[in-house]
């Protein structure tokens, strides 16, 4: 088939149901905002399949993204992360709250609904091994979202797929290639070149680079931010890597059993994270400099296992691995609040922070435990601004001085009774005093 052929084969009138979208966001305007999102996965048993549990994978959630900025976002493997990602792309259907795009409310639209909307939100797979068809060809897959949306870019398909394949560094003569036949940073760049084909304004990216080696990492985060600072995108990054976060991101969400522990803007959350949960995560960030290679490691161990997200802890999620957990943190849940400009944090004992909470000054048996994990610098820290671990450390140290007193006390009191005891001996060890001879008769 000729190429003008293809080209033709492919225009399909465009789709005019649906919502009708506002103008484009100025950078710094709310481009997306969320609302109480949940989304609860039924656990279902029995021959009638009834539902008996649900799994709490997003469980009220609130957050903006501005027009032109970067969000990233970072939790444990189980956090909700990518779920959240599919619910802001709808290709999830949300259990509860609001999805606004652009002021719009898209949270229950329909596939007619959503047909235009596509155009907007595209999505970068995790895996660029499953995201992509074995039996189609690089052209196919870059071209469907100008067939599914029936548009016809300016001098054809092929020559706008080959711009694209050229955008995102790969040859464009391998247009009819298969995806077999590249490497896994290779079909990361064919995903991204497929999501940016509508010139989307908002691009969800699902741990675009955890796939990849770590030299191919470095090329797709740097193709990332040229594309953004080019065509001036809108990210929703989700990661694992926190220097990758770091390196492209605006603003960051710490994610920990499907909530948002902390949303901070990234300086502030690097230099002086809030809660703990995100002061543990920051101290596992190896640092890559010689000099420390004998230095004691400050990392923050947590304690115990992420607990289920079928039957989550009461009151705060983090309180059964928290060292600052008091008994409010297991009746009342943290709201998430801007203690700081550019900083929200959902803790009652935030770190680098006055206490929230000061009344509560006593410590729950689990902290105690958590609490020898921590190293002395930190637990030092957190006594500075927590009212509980500045009382337990006070009680450590003046019962460590008890110890000590009463040691030294038992060390003289030994002391002195071994003299005492030497004392006598010596005595007991004199020769008698001789006695006169007796007279003779």
């Amino acid at each position: 088939m000729s190429d003008q052929a293809e080209d033709k084969a492919v225009t399909i009138p465009a789709q005019t149901s649906g919502t009708t979208l506002t103008k484009d966001a100025a950078p710094g305007d709310t481009l997306l905002k969320v609302t109480g999102l949940q989304k609860h996965f039924p656990i279902k048993k029995g021959l009638l399949q009834r539902q008996v549990g649900a799994v709490r994978a997003v469980d009220g959630i609130d957050f903006e993204v501005r027009a032109g900025e970067t969000l990233g976002v970072v939790g444990e493997s189980g956090c909700g992360k990518s779920t959240m990602g599919r619910l802001i792309t709808r290709l999830l259907e949300p259990t509860a709250g609001k999805v606004e795009f652009q002021g719009k409310d898209i949270t229950h639209l329909g596939v007619g609904g959503m047909r235009p909307l596509r155009r907007d939100v595209q999505m970068i797979f995790q895996d660029p091994y499953s995201s992509l068809n074995p039996r189609h060809t690089i052209g196919t897959i870059v071209s469907a979202p100008f067939k599914l949306q029936g548009v016809q870019p300016e001098g054809g398909v092929k020559k706008e797929v080959q711009r694209l394949l050229s955008v995102v560094g790969l040859n464009p003569e391998h247009y009819n290639r298969y995806p077999h036949e590249f490497s896994g940073g290779q079909r990361q760049r064919i995903g991204i070149a497929r999501a940016l084909a509508l010139n989307p304004r908002l691009v969800v990216a699902d741990e675009p680079v955890s796939a990849l080696d770590v030299s191919i990492q470095a090329q797709v985060v740097n193709l990332l931010d040229d594309l953004q600072s080019e065509l001036g995108l809108t990210y929703v990054i989700i990661a694992h890597d926190l220097s990758v976060v770091r390196h492209v991101s605006d603003r960051i969400a710490v994610m920990y059993l499907g909530k948002i522990m902390e949303l901070a803007d990234r300086d502030l959350l690097y230099k002086s994270p809030m809660h703990p949960y995100t002061k543990a995560l920051m101290s596992a960030v190896p640092i890559p400099d010689p000099a420390r290679r004998g230095a004691k490691s400050e990392r923050i161990l947590l304690k115990g296992d992420v607990p289920s997200p079928i039957a989550p802890p009461s009151g705060c999620r983090f309180h059964t691995r928290c060292w600052k957990a008091t008994q409010i943190c297991t009746t009342t849940e943290p709201p998430l609040k801007e203690l700081r400009p550019g900083q929200q944090v959902a803790c009652h004992h935030p770190e680098n922070f006055e206490d929230q909470a000061p009344q509560d000054v006593v410590l729950l048996t689990a902290a105690k435990e958590a609490a020898e994990l921590v190293s002395e610098d930190a637990l030092a820290e957190s006594a500075a601004t927590s009212a509980a671990v500045a009382a337990e450390v006070e009680a450590t140290e003046a019962a460590e001085a008890t110890e000590t007193e009463e040691s030294a006390a038992a060390e003289a009191e030994t002391s002195e009774t071994a003299e005492a005891t030497e004392g006598a001996a010596s005595d007991g060890d004199e020769p008698a005093a001789e006695e006169p001879p007796a007279k003779e008769k």
